[in-house]
C-alpha cells in the first residue's frame, strides 16, 4: 500500500506554518488591500523582514536551504506543503532564508558575495531569461555577451522579470557563442545593478509587478560567470524545473481558502426561502472544486516527491503546473459566481484573487507550453503511460 500520511514531524511543521500564516499574516489582508488599491506596495520591505524574523524565531527559516547555510533542509515535499499553507493568503509574504537553487553552482567567492547575503536577506536577486521575442521559446534568446579582454560586454533586453525592480543583482542569460546554439552557446552571468543595467516596471492586471531590464554595454568580469561558460541553458532549465511544482502548490492553498469562503457564504446566503447551499447548482460547483483541488494536490506532491528521490520530475511538474493553473482559475470563477454581485465588487478580495490567479496559466511556462512538453515526452517515448514512478 502507498502511505499518503505525513509523519509526526511533518505534521508538526505543517501545523506550525499554518498557525503562523493564520495568526501573523492573514490579519494583514485588509491593510494589504487598502495599500494596493491606493497604489502602494501591499507590504513594505521592512514589514516583511519583521514577519520573517518572527517566523525564524518559530523555526521557519530556509525551508529548503541546506543546513550548512543555516537552513532547515526540509526537502521538496515539505517545501510544497509550506507553499500550500502560504498560498491561503494573498498577503505578499514568503518565509526567509532562501536563495535561487542555481546560486549554489557558484564559486566560493560568488557564494560569499551573492548566495549567503541572499539567504540572509541582505541581497535580492532576479532571474532573467525571458525576452520580448523569446518568452516560452527560451532557446531563441538574443541578448549577447561579447568578450573584451578579461571582461564580457552584455547588450540586450529582458522582459517580465519577477523582482526585476527590487533586485540588486541579476542572473542574466546571454548568448556567448551563437554557433553552438542553446546547448553550449548560452552563459549565465551574475550582474550587480551598479554595473549599469536598468529596470522599468511593467503594469499588469494583477499585483504581479514584473520589470523590463535593459543592458547597454554592461561590462561584467569573467569571474562573474555562474557555473561554466556555455552551460547557461542547463542552469536555466535547472532553475525552472526545481520550482515549477511550487506554482500549483501555492494555487492549492488559494483554492482551498476560496472554497472555504464559498461554503460559508452558501450556508448563510438565503434565496427564495432557503440557503443557497440547498440548491444542487451550488452543491455541484462546490463538489467539482473539491475534486479538482484534491487531484492537483496529489499531482503536485508526486512531482515534489520525485525531486526529493533524485528522479527527473520535469514531466510530473509540467502536469501539475498545467492542472494547477486550470484548477485555480476554475475554482475562483465558481467562488465568484456563488457570491454573485458581491463577489464582483471590491468589498471582498475574490476579484483580487481572480486577477492574480489568472497569471498561473501564463508565467513559468504557459498552458500551451506545458501541453507541448507533455505531448512531446509521450510521443518521443521519454515517459510511458501506466508507470507508477
Amino acid at each position: 500500500m502507498i502511505d499518503f500520511s505525513l509523519s509526526e514531524e511533518e505534521r508538526a511543521i505543517r501545523d506550525t506554518v499554518r498557525a503562523f500564516i493564520t495568526r501573523e499574516v492573514m490579519p494583514l489582508e485588509d491593510q494589504v488591500l487598502r495599500n494596493e488599491r491606493a497604489g502602494l506596495p501591499g507590504l513594505e520591505a521592512d514589514h516583511i523582514k519583521e514577519l520573517q524574523a518572527k517566523a525564524k524565531a518559530s523555526g521557519l527559516w530556509g525551508i529548503n536551504t541546506p543546513e550548512e547555510y543555516g537552513g532547515a533542509a526540509l526537502g521538496p515535499v515539505m517545501s510544497a506543503i509550506t507553499a500550500m499553507e502560504s498560498g491561503r493568503t494573498f498577503v505578499p509574504f514568503r518565509f526567509g532564508g532562501t536563495a535561487d537553487n542555481i546560486l549554489y553552482a557558484g564559486t566560493e567567492a560568488q557564494k560569499q558575495k551573492y548566495l549567503i547575503p541572499t539567504i540572509n536577506g541582505d541581497r535580492r536577486s532576479c532571474f532573467a531569461i525571458t525576452e520580448p521575442g523569446a518568452g516560452s521559446d527560451a532557446r531563441n534568446i538574443r541578448t549577447r555577451a561579447t568578450k573584451d579582454g578579461g571582461d564580457w560586454i552584455i547588450n540586450g533586453e529582458k522582459i517580465f522579470i519577477t523582482n526585476g525592480n527590487e533586485a540588486d543583482f541579476v542572473m542574466v542569460f546571454a548568448v556567448t557563442d551563437p554557433d553552438k546554439g542553446a546547448n553550449g552557446g548560452v552563459t549565465c552571468f551574475l550582474v550587480d545593478r551598479d554595473m549599469g543595467w536598468e529596470s522599468k516596471p511593467i503594469p499588469t492586471m494583477g499585483q504581479w509587478g514584473p520589470a523590463s531590464l535593459v543592458f547597454e554595454n554592461v561590462r561584467v568580469p569573467a569571474s562573474n560567470i555562474l557555473g561554466e561558460e556555455g552551460n547557461g541553458f542547463g542552469l536555466a532549465m535547472q532553475w525552472i524545473g526545481n520550482g515549477r511544482f511550487m506554482i500549483p502548490a501555492g494555487a492549492i492553498g488559494a483554492a482551498e481558502r476560496l472554497l472555504e469562503m464559498a461554503i460559508e457564504h452558501a450556508k448563510n446566503r438565503v434565496s427564495m426561502g432557503h440557503p443557497i447551499a440547498d440548491y444542487q447548482a451550488i452543491q455541484w460547483q462546490i463538489a467539482d472544486s473539491q475534486v479538482e483541488i484534491e487531484s492537483v494536490k496529489l499531482l503536485t506532491l508526486r512531482a515534489a516527491w520525485q525531486l526529493q528521490q533524485g528522479m527527473d520530475n520535469r514531466h510530473a511538474s509540467s502536469i501539475a503546473k498545467l492542472a494547477g493553473g486550470l484548477m485555480a482559475n476554475q475554482v475562483v470563477d465558481r467562488v465568484l459566481q456563488i457570491h454573485g454581485g458581491m463577489g464582483y465588487t471590491k468589498e471582498l478580495p475574490i476579484e483580487r484573487w481572480y486577477r492574480e490567479l489568472r497569471l498561473l496559466r501564463i508565467f513559468e511556462g504557459t498552458d500551451e507550453i506545458q501541453r507541448r512538453t507533455i505531448a512531446r515526452n509521450l510521443l518521443k517515448g521519454h515517459v510511458k503511460l501506466g508507470e507508477i514512478a
